[in-house]
């Protein structure tokens, strides 16, 4: 074997690329229908084409990708299947905006000319996206790659929507919808987002129809007053029970409007009466529909009030709100005006205010499709992770209402219905029919489906469906789905439903909710706040396996991700720590060509006993932690264990025996390289790119690497250790316990008296019981090395003298002796240095926390680490002061 060789520094830039080039090249990660090996499979949620991937996308990304490389490395037949969403408004917008900079538009471009345009950017932005996803290291199946808008994908849209049209599950009808007047389209619910908003609220006197005296509401829109075609109280409120049945006019209109009983109504809104408007209110809608009541609408599609708002008609909807409320004042209608911070509905792609119209659009009936999706959640068939999604999931199916499915955009599935130009009769077919069986021509429907209608088919339909195709019937349904909290309701209830319709089943078995990642003090990360992170530049500076790893150690199921420039440096040295390691492994291996068994000699020498057992304890913590997807508790045991018991103290406690001769350095290397590589491939899920460099230069047995199938060598291929009963040693790790407990409480004596690093010391140890003793006799050489010992003494009576520090472990004194080798006038003089610091440190603090306009003002998260810092300079302060009474004479 030619010497191994690993460069100084861990160069990531170098390393990443050239691994996921080889993976691929030996087909790694290509899923296999025709073997023998259980299949494990999950699609990945497609990313929209429109460009960048996010922070939330690296996270949505590491996660499963963890889940995939060791359930491969475990011997599973793994599908990982990815692709992108088209994204209607989405891409259709980027395109426009190009269009707009070149000085033309859609409509002079013509629908086909157009279509051809975006998708041919899309094309460009799916190549963005693998490309940043090979980045990350995401070991996806390309060849299965898919598409929504794939002609096989376009296929399946078009069966399902024929399918349950002719069901009479999707219907055409008016109902209320969110509307976008920049983009001319009706929104989904999740492409509209809520902004908290400065406003007014608006006190309104409406007067009795049949009496003096008037009912005064509160409206936010007064503009929409002129639709208003109730009054509706809640039959609770004691105020208005009497009033019910009553009608008022309508200012400045003069309509007559109905008093309705509606327990929607809050009593403590306003004045406790509201304004029904069912043509621009969704919940005013729903009243409507209670109660009959007859819809007007005020606002177009442009944004603009109509003729039904006379004097108002053709104003935009501010302009007409100012108009209105001073003719309200001078008539005096309006009785006051107060500032009011409420909620308005923003679309999420072009940020303009959205409109709740009334518009003729396509819907599904969702009853029917939501009640066997909630009995496979209730019946087991589909679990949770974290479980408290479930409630939160049932909340929102039991009140799911009828999807408005139909986009009035040109980019996307578009609706295969045809009307007759010549009977209006409606023709819903999955090949386009060439004429109306009247003999009139036939003219398709211009609107394309919500996006989310393709996605929701996505399990079954990037596998083959509607073919009963070999990977439809191996991986269908898929094991895991791993989706963001934000599109539960959206996507993931869709999937369920619809899955179960047309797929005959549940389209996977589990599903992991992830966290939000917000930045360093807990907030949501927004362009307008400054505060997005950038997962390429986060590579492009600390590499990927270190952004994996951090993401994958914040991963608390149920927790937001607080993602901090700390988190990301403690990462990045982690990844340096294997890698210095892996350098100091490499040494010593040069000569040897294949891996030497690990003897049974091992079982002779205490450290390796206790290593092996260590690695070994990790095999099973790890696994279980992965097979609960507490990736968090995963990597804290990979952290833990490399760090601290690996390289804290079993190389240095080894390094002796690697420069010794004979059976003692052969046990030694045997050991280090069988510890060094199953961490390794324990590690590889999470940092996989460091992992595999490393890894290739390690010798291995003959077959190490090697799949059923004969396979390339490569660390991804590797089987994943277990734990095995043989290599339990309690023993060992009693007696290990033991020995570290010594050696650190004679480091920190060192380092709490300044006693310098090369400065060897005398330990005098008074009583313990025999066993104990024998240990420490036994493995004195452990402490001597690593505490900087002189001589380590086991007698059974010391007279302490003023230049001895004691020490408790367990039931023996540990007298460190230090006589000659601390000045101890200089020791306290830096002691009382320090402890006036962190006394001058605790005032300011608790003068901070003793101030009650700080309590109620600053960030919550300021105030928490205020109160963490002095826990943390009390127990500094208790440290220093019982280190100055032990140096004071």
């Amino acid at each position: 074997m030619s010497k191994a060789q690993l460069s100084k520094t861990f160069e990531h830039d170098k390393v990443d690329p050239k691994w996921y080039a080889y993976w691929e090249s030996v087909n790694a990660f290509r899923a296999n229908p025709e073997t023998t090996r259980p299949p494990f499979s999950m699609v990945l949620p497609p990313p929209n084409v429109t460009g960048w991937l996010h922070i939330g996308h690296a996270l949505n990304q590491t996660l499963p990708d963890i889940i995939a490389r060791w359930q491969r490395m475990r011997g599973f037949d793994v599908l990982w299947l990815p692709g992108t969403d088209h994204a209607g408004i989405a891409t259709q917008n980027v395109v426009e905006k190009q269009l707009a900079a070149e000085g033309t538009t859609r409509d002079a471009l013509g629908r086909e000319a157009f279509e051809a345009r975006v998708r041919a950017w899309a094309e460009q932005s799916k190549g963005t996206i693998v490309g940043q996803m090979q980045r990350l290291g995401s070991s996806v199946d390309w060849s299965r790659e898919r598409f929504t808008l794939d002609e096989s994908l376009s296929r399946a849209v078009r069966r399902v929507f024929v399918s349950l049209y002719k069901e009479g599950l999707i219907y055409r009808g008016n109902y209320i919808v969110n509307w976008c007047p920049r983009c001319s389209t009706a929104l989904s619910d999740l492409e509209v987002v809520h902004k908290e908003t400065d406003g007014k609220l608006y006190h309104v006197q409406y007067a009795f129809v049949d009496d003096e005296g008037a009912l005064t509401i509160a409206t936010t829109r007064p503009e929409t007053m002129l639709g208003d075609t109730a009054i509706a109280v809640n039959p609770e409120d004691s105020r208005y029970r009497s009033l019910v049945g009553r009608r008022v006019f309508l200012p400045i209109i003069g309509r007559e409007l109905p008093i309705v009983a509606d327990e929607f109504v809050d009593q403590a809104f306003g004045t406790g009466a509201v304004k029904v408007t069912p043509a621009h209110d969704h919940n005013d809608f729903a009243i409507g529909q209670r109660h009959n009541l007859q819809q007007i609408s005020v606002i177009d599609e442009a944004g603009h009030l109509t003729k039904e708002a006379g004097p108002y008609a053709g104003q935009d909807c501010l302009t007409a709100r100012r108009a209105l409320v001073e003719r309200l004042e001078q008539e005096g209608f309006l009785v006051k005006v107060e500032d009011h911070r409420h909620a308005i509905g923003h679309c999420q792609r072009c940020d303009t205010i959205v409109e709740p119209l009334v518009s003729n659009q396509w819907f599904v009936s969702i009853k029917t499709l939501a009640e066997p999706a909630i009995d496979a959640v209730k019946d087991g068939r589909i679990t949770f992770v974290p479980a408290n999604w479930e409630k939160t999931y049932f909340e929102w199916m039991a009140n799911i209402h009828d999807w408005c499915i139909s986009r009035q955009l040109w980019w996307g599935h578009r609706i295969p219905a045809w009307y007759c130009e010549a009977c209006d009769k409606l023709l819903v077919e999955e090949t386009p029919p060439e004429r109306c069986s009247c003999g009139g021509a036939l003219r398709q429907e211009t609107d394309v489906l919500d996006t989310w209608f393709s996605s929701a088919l996505w399990p079954f339909s990037t596998m083959g469906w509607p073919e009963r195709s070999t990977d439809l019937e191996r991986y269908y349904p898929t094991t895991l789905m791993l989706t963001g909290l934000d599109i539960i309701f959206f996507w993931v209830a869709r999937m369920i439903m619809l899955g179960l319709k047309f797929g005959d089943d549940v389209p996977f078995r589990t599903v992991f909710i992830s966290s939000l990642v917000r930045d360093e003090q807990g907030k949501k990360m927004s362009k307008s706040k400054g505060n997005v992170v950038d997962p390429l530049d986060l590579m492009d500076d600390i590499g990927a396996d270190a952004l994996r790893f951090t993401l994958t150690a914040l991963a608390s199921p149920g927790m937001d991700i607080a993602l901090s420039e700390g988190r990301l440096r403690g990462s990045r040295q982690f990844v340096n720590k294997i890698w210095n390691a892996s350098r100091f492994v490499l040494m010593y291996v040069n000569e040897v060509e294949r891996r030497p068994v690990v003897p049974q000699a091992s079982s002779t020498e205490l450290v390796h006993r206790w290593i092996l057992h260590r690695v070994n304890e990790l095999a099973g913590e790890v696994n279980d932690a992965l097979e609960a997807y507490r990736f968090d508790v995963a990597a804290d045991r990979l952290y833990q264990f490399f760090w601290h018991d690996y390289a804290d103290w079993y190389i240095e406690l080894v390094k002796p025996h690697l420069n010794g001769t004979g059976e003692v350095r052969a046990v030694a290397l045997a050991v280090l390289l069988e510890v060094h590589d199953r961490t390794l491939r324990m590690l590889h899920p999470v940092v996989p790119f460091i992992t595999e460099e490393v890894w290739q230069q390690l010798p291995r047995h003959a077959d190490a690497g090697l799949t059923p199938d004969g396979c390339h060598q490569s660390i991804t291929l590797a089987e994943f250790p277990k734990k095995q009963d043989a290599w339990i040693d309690n023993e060992a790790a009693d007696c290990m316990e033991l020995l570290q407990e010594v050696i650190t409480t004679i480091r920190t004596v060192r380092a709490e008296w300044g006693v310098p690093r090369v400065q060897k010391i005398t330990v005098v140890v008074v009583g313990g019981d025999l066993a104990t003793l024998t240990v420490l006799r036994t493995h004195e050489s452990y402490i001597t090395q690593l505490a900087g010992l002189e001589s380590l003494k086991l007698v059974d009576k010391h007279d302490r003298d003023p230049d001895t520090v004691v020490r408790i472990v367990r039931d023996m004194q540990f007298h460190v002796l230090l006589a000659g080798i601390v000045d101890r006038e200089a020791e306290l003089t830096r002691v009382r240095k320090e402890l006036a610091k962190i006394e001058a440190q605790q005032t300011a603090n608790d003068a901070k926390l003793g101030n009650p306009k700080f309590r109620e003002r600053a960030d919550p998260d300021i105030v928490a680490e205020a109160v963490a810092r002095a826990s943390t300079l009390e127990e500094q302060k208790n440290k220093l002061v019982r280190i100055l009474e032990e140096l004071t004479p």
